[in-house]
């Protein structure tokens, strides 16, 4: 068996930081252990390939929901990465960090270290930013971050325009001083290519002598001296292996997976671990609960004006674009479906926004099978305004079904389950129609296709959206972070309660959601553990 300081399980947003942060001084070794294989992937690098990662079990772990009351009993489809860089490796790569409100909401709850005023200079230090170094933003970093500005699609500025004429200002940088607003999404690409995690920290991280990555290693419990972690079980290549932890083993799997190899190993709710066999080794009710999510819907039009489907359709636009990317790196293919958004508040009297808007300038009504259709879109001029919530009060979990680490887990979203996530939805779709009704928009719109002007009165508005919403891919908070270990799976310092040698590091610590994409938060929270994990080392 061999013996490494850190054994960090998961290469994604979290795991990739944690792998070069902790081995950067050369003092400590360090094994990276990913279930899934290499991001050395044309779809994977790539910016608007994820359209053919979405399905892919060469690199997605294609997880499904369980039937949803809320989604009018519809079965989601959660894609999370499995491959070196994780769900940054598949990800729409907006880069939005959250609101000052929601890290000093975390500090206030008991977890010092972690108020917005704490982590801005982790969040700096990490970026390399396009647009510039001020006060909010930072350069020369591992992390790129691309300004998108000059490279939107011309029906972007339309979306600008009508927002503006319903009541929302032009904000130039989301993650400046406010949120609120609309403006174009930064996202994180390089050079026309997709700026991973695995890209920006394991890549370079892997050319230190004390660095091991181990790929297509399923890890399935975690070793136990009494109440120490002390390594890990793991399988490949149809061996079972294991290794030692010197110092600490630190879960990075995600919101998905870090609960469920707790629970693997003997660390959550006695009530789920005694009837599948499984020694307790620690009890833990909160391990897999309080899974928080983002839920979000398209409203389409049919437009006047051509859009990206006139290009992207036709094998000649797929041609010219195809080409445009290998010559150049640049064209549609070099950016992120979500060319603009913003934050708007569905209450004036709201202290700040609670709903995130998403402009894509096609549309995908037609399905494909086995793919999202982002690269086959409709044979019509098309676009579409998005939305979704950013902190709905709707509670799920995530457990597993059996002993079997290859099982997967149980995952209960319970979307629009409390009444104040139902009434948000519906006042946030009618603003989207309030966009839409604009001078600057309403020119060009032919029809919207979808749900359609039939679809007008209160009831009829929350059956469509429970219909057609699904998640926008940010589960949260199911080994969440706490100073009190009968409410937190992790402390302040994300070492997991009642337990030594053992941390959590990932997006499943975040006591709440933040009010945007995930991933940049979660990269984050990779930086901050590693600092964590280095101070604590004596």
């Amino acid at each position: 068996m061999q013996t490494y300081d850190f054994i960090v399980v998961g290469s994604g947003s979290a795991g990739s930081v944690l792998a070069e942060r902790l081995s950067a001084s050369g003092r400590f070794s360090v094994l990276v252990l990913e279930a899934g294989g290499t991001d050395r992937r044309f779809y994977v690098q790539m910016p608007l390939g994820y359209g053919k990662t979405f399905f892919d079990p060469a690199v997605n772990w294609n997880y499904k929901a369980e039937p949803d009351l809320g989604l009018a009993g519809n079965v989601d489809h959660w894609p999370r990465g499995r491959l070196l860089g994780g769900s940054s490796s598949i990800n729409a790569m907006v880069w939005i960090r959250g609101a000052r409100e929601d890290f000093d909401a975390w500090a206030a709850a008991g977890n010092p270290g972690w108020g917005f005023d704490d982590l801005l200079p982790a969040f700096k230090a990490l970026e390399d930013n396009q647009a510039g170094a001020n006060q909010w933003r930072g350069v020369g970093g591992p992390l790129h971050i691309t300004d998108c500005s000059r490279a939107v699609h011309p029906l972007t500025k339309r979306y600008l325009a009508a927002a503006s004429q319903a009541g929302l200002p032009f904000n130039p940088d989301f993650n400046g001083a406010s949120q609120e607003g609309v403006g174009i999404y930064q996202i994180t690409t390089r050079n026309g290519r997709r700026m991973s995690a695995a890209r920006a920290f394991l890549h370079p991280a892997m050319k230190r002598k004390n660095v091991r990555v181990e790929i297509n290693a399923l890890v399935t419990r975690i070793l136990f001296e009494g109440k120490r972690a002390v390594g890990i079980e793991y399988l490949q290549n149809g061996e079972t292996k294991t290794a030692r932890a010197g110092r600490e083993v630190i879960l990075s799997g995600g919101s998905i997976n870090s609960p469920q190899l707790l629970q693997l190993s003997g660390v959550g709710p006695s009530s789920l671990l005694g009837p599948l066999g499984i020694p307790v080794v620690h009890a833990n009710e909160n391990v897999g609960a309080n899974l928080q999510d983002h839920v979000g819907i398209n409203y389409t039009f049919k437009g006047r004006l051509p859009t990206l489907n006139q290009i992207l359709r036709p094998w000649w636009g797929k041609l010219m674009v195809g080409m445009q990317y290998i010559l150049m790196r640049s064209g549609p293919l070099s950016l992120s479906m979500n060319n603009a958004g913003g934050f708007f508040r569905t209450d004036p009297a709201a202290a700040r926004p609670n709903m995130q808007l998403y402009f894509q300038a096609f549309s995908t009504v037609i399905p494909k099978s086995g793919e999202r259709p982002i690269l086959t879109p409709d044979p019509w001029p098309g676009f579409s305004i998005g939305l979704s919530n950013c902190r709905p009060s709707s509670r799920g979990e995530i457990m597993i079904r059996s002993s079997n680490p290859r099982d997967y887990p149980k995952i209960v979203a319970n979307a629009y389950s409390t009444e104040a996530d139902v009434a948000e939805m519906l006042a946030a779709v009618k603003f989207v129609r309030k966009i839409a009704s604009m001078p600057a928009m309403a020119d060009i719109i032919k029809e919207e296709v979808l749900p359609g002007p039939s679809i007008t009165s209160d009831a009829d508005l929350i059956e469509d959206f429970r219909k057609r919403s699904g998640t926008v891919y940010h589960p949260v908070s199911t080994c969440r972070m706490g100073p009190d270990a009968a409410q937190a799976v992790v402390d302040p310092r994300l070492r997991v309660h009642g337990l030594a040698g053992l941390r959590v590091v990932d997006a499943s610590i975040f006591p709440d959601n933040i009010t945007g994409n995930t991933n940049a938060a979660s990269i984050m929270t990779g930086w901050k553990g590693a600092e964590l994990v280095l101070e604590d080392q004596k």
